[in-house]
């Protein structure tokens, strides 16, 4: 205290905050903030900042991690889904084909050496026609019958607009007392495609039917150099550019060859157990970074790019291995393109396999 007896600021300010502890506080606060006036420093700025760049990058990656993932997932499933597509229907196709000694099939064969007997070749992509007790288009209605003639391609023809892409034919066919234009179902000695050998003619009795008339569907095999239109056709797989098929034979073996010794023809598929057929896929996305003309290198015989046809022997599995290690390979073509292709293999029964 002052010698007068008055008190000093020190104290005045002692007892004022004793008597208002709320001004006091709102004084310490100020003094605080006080201290705050001078800001961040430049090394907390930096800091901050770097963490704030870590973690946005860490946000990008995860981004993009995630949409590249999701990109591939849809182009799988967009094969996957064409590819289910197709071999559900040739698996219906083929369960209910016409299995009898006196109709005539056009299928790949090759009996090296087997003088007489039909050799069907079919580099690159295969072809198939057969009869099958499925609806199809029919040309009128009436008279309608329960078959339909069958076939199966991946059109080469590059003016066309299905070019690389698979179609199937699904004609209804007549009775065939009731009219021979349309053609009806037809018996042998009249071929389905192509001219039949003597060698292949069923035993019947005589007179002995001529051995080579003209077929009654001879767009349903192979014409080069471009294929035959199809009418009642429908494009079935878009994105399926390579068809290969082989025969599993009820002695277990696989062959190109669709009979067992000493038969000569198919008659009826009696040595057939089941189809095997082999596509190649490629999703509407990476389609796009290949060109028609780049496609058909993977299909046509003759390029350094070709998949390779079935070779009798092979084992169940081994040509799509084949094929898979033939697109690592390719350099001169767009690899994101590549990667987008997908190989499928199904056994298609004609009728149940023997336990």
């Amino acid at each position: 205290m002052r010698d007068d007896g008055s008190p000093t600021s020190v104290e005045a300010a002692v007892s004022a905050a004793i008597l208002n502890p709320t001004h006091a506080a709102r004084l310490s606060l100020q003094r605080a903030r006080s201290r705050r006036i001078g800001g961040f420093t430049l090394a907390e700025l930096l800091v901050t900042t770097g963490v704030l760049v870590l973690l946005v990058f860490l946000a990008s990656q995860l981004f993009n991690s995630s949409a590249t993932i999701t990109t591939l997932a849809h182009k799988q499933m967009d094969a996957d889904s064409q590819a289910r597509q197709l071999l559900d229907r040739m698996a219906i196709d083929f369960a209910q084909m016409v299995k009898r000694s006196d109709v005539d099939y056009y299928l790949k064969s090759n009996p090296i050496g087997v003088a007489g007997v039909r050799s069907v070749l079919q580099p690159g992509n295969d072809q198939i026609a057969f009869y099958s007790a499925v609806p199809g288009y029919y040309p009128t209605s009436n008279y309608q019958s329960p078959v339909s003639l069958v076939a199966y391609r991946v059109n080469s023809n590059s003016t066309s607009s299905s070019y690389n892409k698979m179609e199937r034919l699904g004609r209804g066919l007549l009775w065939n007392a009731a009219t021979p234009i349309p053609a009806p179902v037809v018996f042998i000695p009249i071929p389905l495609a192509s001219p039949l050998p003597i060698a292949e003619m069923p035993t019947i009795a005589s007179p002995t039917p001529t051995a080579t008339p003209s077929p009654a569907w001879p767009e349903t095999a192979i014409c080069t150099p471009t294929p035959c239109p199809w009418s009642d056709s429908e494009v079935i797989g878009p994105q399926v550019f390579r068809f290969e098929y082989y025969y599993l034979l009820k002695n277990g073996s696989f062959s190109d060859i669709p009979w067992i010794s000493p038969h000569n023809s198919p008659s009826g598929m009696q040595d057939v157990s089941a189809i095997v057929v082999d596509i190649a896929v490629i999703d509407p996305k990476s389609k796009e970074l290949l060109t028609n003309a780049q496609i058909a290198t993977l299909s046509t015989s003759g390029n350094a790019n070709f998949l390779a046809d079935y070779s009798s022997g092979m084992a169940p599995g081994q040509l799509c291995t084949q094929w898979q290690n033939t697109i690592n390979g390719i350099t001169s073509l767009p690899r994101p393109g590549l990667s987008g292709i997908r190989l499928y293999e199904r056994f298609i029964y004609l009728s149940p396999p023997v336990p």
